[in-house]
């Protein structure tokens, strides 16, 4: 298996694995605070978006983030939103393909991107509930600050 399919393989897994018992305002918040907690004790330069169905819940841009941080957020979040999945798994998806995203699904690159850092937020109730997306470091890291989020969260509910 080459890694890029083992990349795939834990999306997946990783999809089940990070479902919340609930979500709501207040679990936005927490997202978004956990995130922005460790941006700040790492110096990360990135910007934090938890938006459920309505809406923006949380945002935040650390210090060196820049306006192009918000725009790749709403573009990550525009392919998460569309596929239901993580940005980063539908990227590593399409690039098995030989294809960007915008090209496989015939999509605007102004309001798609091919980039992980978008993150789907699941309940156990209700499936697809919103999205937490970060930008600022590279597409696996972003990832990985979202995913690692929603991993505290679930951990804390057992």
């Amino acid at each position: 298996m080459s890694e890029r399919l083992e990349q795939i393989a834990c999306l997946e897994a990783e999809r089940q694995a990070l479902t919340l018992p609930a979500f709501n305002a207040d679990v936005a918040w927490a997202i978004g605070s956990h995130i922005r907690d460790r941006a700040s004790a790492e110096n990360h330069p990135i910007a934090i978006e938890v938006s459920g169905i309505g809406g923006r819940l949380f945002f935040a841009a650390m210090p060196g983030a820049s306006p192009d941080n918000a725009e790749w957020i709403r573009r990550k979040r525009n392919v998460v939103e569309r596929f239901f999945e993580s940005s980063l798994l539908v990227t590593l998806q399409c690039d098995e393909r030989g294809r960007k995203i915008p090209e496989q699904f015939k999509l605007s690159e102004a309001d798609f991107v091919h980039s992980g850092g978008g993150v789907a937020i699941r309940t156990a109730d209700s499936g697809f509930v919103g999205c937490v997306t970060v930008s600022g470091l590279t597409q696996y890291q972003d990832h990985e600050l979202g995913a690692e989020a929603l991993r505290a969260l679930v951990q804390a509910a057992r």
